[in-house]
Order: structure tokens, then sequence, then C-alpha cells
């Protein structure tokens, strides 16, 4: 089966920002947060342990253990260990407010079902739906991520198709912000992922890389993606980050000519960016991040709010979207 058949709904919640991404939540707030998702309709939930170093996995499942496990769908990461130790050093990033505890990397087959086992204590559950093989790429580990990617093919992609096979999970594959991963995992002939988790590649704003490279061959091996970071970290609706770091000046001035045309066509840009990722017949689910309850209620109205082919076709014209991106025309 497809990943579209096994998510709940397709429009999901990203739980990185339950892990203090960017700025320290409350308990009351991380828990009122997950309700409105679940009041709000949304039964999919993704998380990892570095978000927060397992802060985000704890609130997440915290606040959805009132609810049956079979009403959602779960998903996790793995190639980060949480340990008991502290790190004392100062941290910095998007989760310097999260725990202290110390991480490791690790892609092995022995770290995966550590992973998964720690993963599952902490969300207070007994299993997992699907589980992604976590940021092994250039951007998380600089020139030494080919070698993170061996260890993850021999380690974690062995380990995780054994747990498809045997019923454990029912999928598995890369969650990255990156294309080229998940290329060369396309291209392995041991491993058959169920798809990607692909963050702030495929957006509004920027979504070239996999229409040229990644898309046509992800169809033909039947992979499918969840997209994350809808929104590319805030910039696209109003934020100052893109690809969690401070935007560039010509990514602002982007942004605010696409801001533009969606003033002409009085369409909210949420709406664009939630409709123009679903319209991709590859994609099974959009997870935006939000840390409070009022974020919800705006990117569930956002999916099902109008947008007229006349936004969608100035767009186009000025070069905003590509010419073979799918987009939701009502004719």
């Amino acid at each position: 089966m497809s990943l579209h058949d096994k998510i709940i709904g397709r429009l999901g919640f990203g739980a990185a920002p339950l892990g203090n991404m960017f700025r320290t939540i409350s308990e009351e707030e991380a828990a009122a947060t997950v309700q409105s998702a679940w009041d709000q309709g949304i039964r999919y939930f993704d998380t990892a342990p570095i978000y927060g170093a397992g802060l985000s996995e704890q609130r997440l499942g915290k606040a959805l253990a009132h609810v049956p496990r079979d009403q959602y769908t779960l998903s996790t990461k793995i190639g980060r260990l949480i340990s008991d130790d502290i790190d004392t050093q100062v941290r910095s990033g998007p989760f310097s407010d999260g725990l202290k505890n110390k991480i490791l990397t690790d892609y092995s087959s022995d770290a995966t079902l550590r992973s998964i086992a720690a993963s599952l204590e902490r969300l207070n559950t007994d299993r997992l739906d699907i589980v992604f093989v976590h940021d092994v790429a250039q951007d998380a580990h600089g020139d030494e991520w080919i070698e993170h990617f061996n260890v993850a093919r021999k380690g974690a992609f062995r380990t995780l198709t054994r747990l498809r096979e045997e019923g454990v999970i029912k999928a598995w594959g890369l969650g990255v912000n990156r294309v080229e991963p998940c290329e060369l995992t396309l291209d392995l002939s041991e491993a058959q992922p169920d798809g990607f988790l692909l963050a702030g590649r495929y957006s509004l704003l920027d979504h070239d890389q996999p229409l040229q490279r990644l898309f046509d061959k992800a169809r033909q091996h039947n992979a499918e993606f969840v997209v994350g970071g809808p929104y590319s970290s805030g910039v696209l609706v109003g934020g100052k980050h893109f690809e969690y770091q401070e935007a560039p000046q010509a990514m602002l001035d982007k942004v605010a000519h696409i801001q533009e045309i969606a003033r002409q066509y009085q369409v909210d840009i949420k709406s664009a960016a939630l409709q123009f990722v679903l319209a991709n017949p590859l994609v099974a689910a959009v997870i935006p991040g939000a840390s409070r309850p009022s974020r919800i209620i705006e990117d569930v109205a956002a999916l099902n709010a109008p947008v007229p082919d006349g936004f969608w076709q100035a767009m186009r014209d000025q070069g905003f979207i590509a010419a073979q991106a799918p987009v939701p025309f009502k004719d």
C-alpha cells in the first residue's frame, strides 16, 4: 500500500514546535495545541527524538494518552539517540531551549532498535505506524553525510525493512531536507522505502529540485511523500526564518512578490501554500508545525478556503510556480 493508505487525513501535525523550536512554550500550551489539532479533526502526528532532545515526543505522548491509539497515525524518526547524560555545553540552533540531554548520532541496526524502544516509551504508546531515518544528509552532517548514509544503508534501512515485513511498523522512509539522499535510496536495489518526509524542498516558495530530480523516480518506485515545512520555516507567512536560519534578503523579496499576488486575488497565503503542496498526487500529507492552538484553526480553515484559478495562473505567468508543478485549478 502507498503512504496515502497508511496515513489518516491529508493535513497532519508537525510536532517539532513542541520541542521548544525557536521559542519556549509551556506544558499547558503544548497540550492545548495538540488538543486543538485533535478537535479540528487532525489524525496524523509526526515527531522526532531530536525535537528538543525528546521533549516533543514526551509532550505529544502525554497529550494523546486519552485518545484511542487506532484512531490516529503516528510517525517518528531514528538516527539520533537521546542519552541520559546531560550536555553541559551551551546549545545553539532552533532547539536550544529543549531538554539538555546529550544527542548521539547513530544509524546502525542496534541504534535503530534502541531508538524505537526509547521513542515508544516517551510517546507512551505500544506501536509506531511510520519510522523515518532522520537527517541522513549533507545539511546535517557536512561532508561526512555519505559515511552516515552507508551506515544507515547497512543498518537502519535493513532493520526497518524487516520490521515492516514483520508487521511491527506499517512503513518506513527518510525524513530529510535534501533530495540527494532520497535519490540515492531509490537507486538501492536492497532498499524499498514507502516514501519520504521531505521538509522545505516542496513548497510554494521552493519546489524546483523535487520536480526536476526526484518525483519521476519516486513514482517509478511507488514511493510517496509527506511534505514538511510548507511555509518554508515561516518566511512565507510573515516569519523571518528560511531553512531554519535567518532568511536572506533575496528570499524576503521573493516572498513579498508572492504576497502581493495573493493580495491582488484576495488569497490567504496559507491557503495557497497548503493547497499547492496537496495538488501533487505524489503527496500523501502535509504537516505544518504549530505551537499555538489558534494556528491549527488557521491551517484547517486555510486548507478549505477557495483559491481562484486566476491566482495560480498569475503565479505561473510570473515564474513563481514551475510549469510542470500540479496546481489545483477548478477546471
